[in-house]
């Protein structure tokens, strides 16, 4: 396949993805369509060989895995896991925030986001909402997923002459810099929505006598205009609009760009750009009859909360893994022993984007150790075990690379800078299993506008695909623990 082709399904399935729920809900729509079947953590599970599932947690966290024709219990989980979630500005739960004629949205970071390539970006929002529903005069709650696609929102800069000193260093003050604009508030007085009893809200009555009614019981929690956009994208009434997870996004879509169109531009490359590559390569591994002969399970897990510690009932600090892996196990057989047999068995690759060599910055990259564009998946090594990647498992992903023609690199953060990290450590850990940890490389990480190359995007779902495929035979050959 090629490397634009790649990039092509790429950028459709960024631009479906503004947020986590919505990636979710993409990757639900691709494996579906594969002939993935939805189980329910809820309900018992039929499983059978051969066969392909998938489940959701908080519809923010994705589990897929198709069971080798060949499986029985206490074989191995062929495992690549990445996380969907990204730094952003999520909404506040009160976040009606009216100041100097203006109307403002209150916002908390999440994540270590470079929040000053926020400033002067045409934003809108996304997430989800639980919405009212009332028929046969009863009432039920739904999990709706929205996205108002113009842009409604700015966080507007402050200009040079009012900040001389702005390009000596300008620093972002979380709580204060990083509202965004809404409306100025005579525009949203002038266009106050008329409640039944023909009165404006919060307005005093056309008649004289009749009492307001508000537009919606939130309305002292958020702007009502805010909820009115909502209301309209969701087919409903504002007054229906019981909560919501939302966060401000960047309007511009992903593209294909560059003077040879050899980049990608856009948002939240970190980490969605892994995910679509491995679920990409889960699906293309698992098609026709590829199962034949595969003795253990491949699988992608989806992970939500990465970019603030994974310790959430749907991040990778949760049991969601190994309650995957052992709800499996346990449908073939009840031998509880299997399951540590299996974990010993399996092998885990962590999928989260890389530093690339910037041209401008030379000095931040160990001097052995500089990933490049167009050069492959980097593995990502350190001593002290912010990666869990050791020789063994290095090998084994590198090994795959060899077989395939397939270019790999290495990373190592310099002795003189602080190492982040990934949910490879915490699974590791946690579960007991082979990690190795590796990424394509980017620039512009943690930006509201990042950047990465065409041929890795094509590199990485290679390599993951190839993984799949071969890792069996070649776990086979290898002898650690005798």
């Amino acid at each position: 396949m090629a490397s634009s082709a790649v990039a092509a399904d790429l950028i459709d399935f960024l631009n479906a993805s503004p947020t986590a729920f919505h990636a979710v809900e993409e990757a639900k729509k691709r494996l579906k369509s594969a002939g993935y079947v939805q189980i329910f953590e809820r309900e018992d599970w039929d499983l059978k060989a051969g066969n392909k599932y998938f489940f959701t947690r908080n519809h923010s966290t994705i589990v897929a895995f198709a069971l080798g024709k060949k499986y029985v219990a206490g074989n191995g989980f062929y495992i690549i896991g990445a996380h969907t979630d990204s730094p952003c500005l999520k909404l506040k739960p009160v976040s009606k925030v009216t100041k100097n004629g203006f109307l403002e949205v209150g916002v908390q970071t999440y994540g270590g986001g470079l929040w000053h390539t926020w400033f002067d970006r045409d934003l809108t929002v996304a997430g989800r909402m639980i919405i009212r529903s009332r028929k046969d005069g009863s009432e039920s709650y739904l999990h709706k997923l929205v996205r108002i696609e113009e842009p409604i929102m700015r966080i507007p800069t402050l200009a040079i002459h009012l900040e001389r000193g702005t390009n000596d260093g300008f620093k972002v003050n979380t709580q204060t810099h990083l509202l965004p604009v809404l409306a100025t508030s005579i525009k949203a007085e002038l266009n106050k929505p008329v409640s039944a009893d023909d009165s404006t809200e919060n307005g005093a009555p056309n008649d004289g006598s009749k009492s307001t009614k508000k537009i919606n019981p939130g309305g002292e929690q958020h702007h009502s205009l805010l909820l009115q956009l909502l209301a309209a994208q969701a087919g409903c009434e504002p007054s229906d609009i019981c909560d919501f997870e939302l966060q401000a996004c960047d309007t511009q879509p992903s593209v294909i760009a560059g003077a040879m169109k050899e980049f990608v531009f856009s948002g939240r490359l970190d980490n969605l750009c892994s995910s679509f590559c491995s679920l990409k390569a889960l699906i293309d591994a698992t098609s026709q009859n590829s199962l034949e002969d595969e003795v253990g399970v491949r699988m992608v897990a989806l992970f939500d909360h990465e970019e603030v510690g994974s310790d959430s009932a749907q991040g990778a600090g949760s049991p969601v893994m190994f309650d995957a892996l052992s709800r499996i196990t346990s449908t073939f057989s009840p031998d509880s022993k299997l399951i540590p047999k299996a974990i010993q068995r399996s092998f885990l690759v962590s999928a989260d984007m890389a530093h690339a060599l910037h041209p401008n910055y030379p000095d931040k990259h160990e001097e052995n150790h500089q990933p490049k564009f167009h050069g492959g998946l980097v593995i990502k090594h350190n001593a002290n075990q912010r990666y869990a990647t050791n020789a063994v498992t290095s090998f084994i992903f590198r090994e795959i690379a060899t077989k395939h023609n397939i270019p790999i690199q290495d990373f190592v953060i310099r002795n003189d800078m602080p190492c982040g990290s990934t949910i490879g450590p915490i699974l590791a850990s946690g579960i007991g299993i082979r990690t190795v940890d590796v990424g394509a490389p980017q620039w512009s990480m943690h930006s509201i506008r990042e950047m990465c190359a065409v041929d890795d995007v094509k590199h990485a779902y290679e390599h993951f695909k190839a993984f799949f495929q071969d890792f069996s035979q070649l776990d086979g050959k290898i002898a650690v623990d005798v």
